[in-house]
């Protein structure tokens, strides 16, 4: 059974199935890389927590940068935020955002109990 929360015609913000949650991308609000980021990773908390899982749980991210000169600043919050020894797979790459105030935008899939 797949199972979709806060869905609309375009898109689920979250879609649970088989131990597996994906919630779509999530960016944040702010003036700076650091702002934009704790922002979207706390939004990312409480998609999770939503879910029924954490960020304990996460298998994967995917995080785009407007700039890839970004990367540093961008890694003082993940750093920060990650638990520590439960470092998703990740990949980070620079991408033009739909919004030209964006920054940062962050893809996460975690498990969690069914």
């Amino acid at each position: 059974m797949i199972e979709r929360l806060e869905t609309n015609q375009r898109m689920s913000k979250i879609v649970k199935h088989k131990g597996v949650v994906y919630l779509c991308g999530q960016v944040g609000s702010g003036d700076t890389v650091t702002d934009q980021t704790t922002d979207c990773l706390s939004r990312i908390d409480a998609l999770l927590k939503q879910a029924g899982t954490s960020k304990e749980n996460i298998l994967q991210a995917t995080i785009w940068l407007a700039n890839a000169e970004d990367f540093s600043e961008m890694n003082s919050v993940w750093d920060a935020w990650v638990p520590l020894g439960g470092a998703p797979a990740r990949a980070c790459g620079e991408c033009k955002p739909t919004a030209n105030h964006l920054k940062v935008e962050i893809l996460i899939t975690a498990a969690y109990g069914e």
